[in-house]
């Protein structure tokens, strides 16, 4: 009896957390990028984020570093890292760090989430492209 108990308690925990977040989880769904021109990045450092409206589970915060007009690094503040500041593993072992390189070699948004992971994947590369407007140079 007590182990039944148990289980409804969690089962029922768990569906109260999905119906909680699953606004976070339609707004980060329905998010669009913009085209960020990779030919005209100004060199400098930029922060941009993303913040949730509906709630702040999954607010991500990224540090970008421009050199010579090339994305040459992209640190995560807050987000899928560690205490310590390293990538966490997200589905299939793979990390947001993967989804930074990705962007960086096709010098582009539209790469590839990771799969089980697309919302937080989607949330940091959000972030990312906040940061990449503001380098952005408009004539």
């Amino acid at each position: 009896m007590i182990i039944v108990i148990l289980v409804v308690l969690i089962v029922a925990g768990l569906i109260a957390g999905l119906l909680i977040d699953s606004p976070n989880r339609n707004e980060i769904r329905e998010l669009t990028f913009a085209a960020i021109d990779f030919n005209k990045l100004r060199s400098g450092t930029y922060i941009g984020q993303f913040q949730g409206k509906k709630s702040h589970l999954r607010d991500t915060k990224v540090k970008v570093e421009i050199l010579d007009g090339e994305l040459s690094d992209v640190t995560i503040l807050k987000g899928a890292v560690d205490g310590k500041g390293n990538y966490q593993k997200l589905s299939g072992g793979k990390t947001i760090e993967d989804i930074f390189q990705n962007v960086m070699k096709s010098r582009s948004l539209e790469v590839d989430v990771v799969s089980g992971a697309t919302l937080t994947s989607k949330s940091h590369l959000k972030a990312l492209e906040n940061a990449l407007e503001q380098a952005q140079i408009h004539e």
